[in-house]
């Protein structure tokens, strides 16, 4: 088995593909994949053999074939969008792909045909409210949340058909957080009903309970992502959770840092500080292992590694790599 970084580079129309050293955590460039227009979200299916790439400047969905020896991406086929995504994801089992849509404000729905290809007209479009902003469904395959940044400031909560692939409201239909919150990504605790939420205006991540007979969440915990008397303009971007549910990490555009929390049995959050990194991280990821985290600076053109402590969850500095202009989105993957 290997694992392989993509990076899609927005200001240089490609995606960047590297080898990841599993005894180092160490990157090396392997090719570029260039595209059709600039790279937002990707996403790959869960036996890894599929990645999916919103192309935001030409509103377009492109399905890749992985090949599973080498890493390498065959483009399959793209089809048109009615707005540029801001997030992609694949259900559970594989046979649809969500998305979000900040500017329309909006969720949609294609399916996956036999050879893994997006579909080009979707199963559902719909419109909710301005500043959607990512969607995932559940460990179950049941549920699926809309989280809604800016003045829209809600978290819309939704039954999947995993046969159809239909999106229906829940009879307890929103989560409206406080005023100027901003639920923007959202992770599952892989062994926990906790769901966990970074809030853009609010520089904060909030742990939800989630009723998986009811598919619905309540807040129970909410924690800054910035250190106490922290005065300057901040965004939280993203979020990731280890693969174990130990740790936590959110990212700070502004402070620009990776804010890190330890979780407990019960899923409540303990902060253990943040980390420096490079300029406005809007993306990182953590390789599947949980042993390594990557981290994007749009601003900077860089990406910073990191190796992960396995009992504090604290980052250690690895290698900072020169990667192309705006990197937006990282997706490791093991394959084989």
């Amino acid at each position: 088995m290997a694992t392989y970084l993509y990076l899609a580079l927005n200001g240089e129309n490609k995606i960047a593909i590297y080898t990841l050293n599993p005894d180092t955590g160490k990157l090396s460039h392997r090719e570029d994949v260039p595209l059709s227009g600039a790279p937002g979200p990707l996403a790959a299916d869960p036996s890894g053999r599929h990645l999916y790439a919103g192309l935001r400047s030409t509103r377009q969905l492109a399905s890749f074939a992985i090949t599973q020896d080498s890493g390498r991406l065959e483009h399959l086929g793209s089809v048109p969008l009615l707005s540029d995504p801001c997030c992609l994801s694949v259900d559970r089992r594989g046979r649809f792909l969500l998305s979000a849509y900040y500017g329309a404000g909006a969720t949609a729905v294609h399916r996956l045909d036999d050879q893994g290809v997006a579909v080009e007209q979707p199963v559902l479009w719909l419109s909710t409210a301005p500043c959607a902003h990512s969607i995932f469904t559940d460990l179950s395959n049941r549920y699926a949340f809309l989280p809604h940044v800016a003045q829209t400031n809600a978290i819309w909560q939704f039954h999947f058909d995993e046969q159809t692939g239909y999106l229906s409201p829940n009879p307890l239909f929103k989560v409206v957080p406080l005023a100027n919150t901003g639920p923007r990504h959202y992770v599952y605790h892989p062994g926990l009903p906790v769901v966990y939420f970074d809030n853009e205006q609010a520089s904060s991540v909030t742990a939800y309970h989630f009723d998986p007979t009811q598919g619905t969440l309540s807040p129970f915990q909410t924690l800054s992502t910035l250190p106490e008397g922290f005065a300057g303009e901040n965004t939280c971007a993203q979020i990731r959770i280890h693969p174990e549910g130990k740790f936590l990490y959110a990212s700070n555009r502004g402070h620009d840092s990776l804010a890190v929390y330890a979780i407990d049995n019960t899923g409540r959050l303990q902060s253990l500080g943040q980390q420096p990194t490079e300029a406005t991280p809007r993306d990182f990821n953590l390789d599947p292992r949980g042993q390594y985290l990557y981290a994007a600076g749009q601003a900077s053109g860089r990406l910073a590694a990191y190796r992960i402590d396995p009992t504090s969850g604290q980052l250690a500095p690895i290698e900072t790599y020169t990667v192309g202009k705006a990197p937006t989105w990282v997706l490791p993957l093991q394959l084989g």
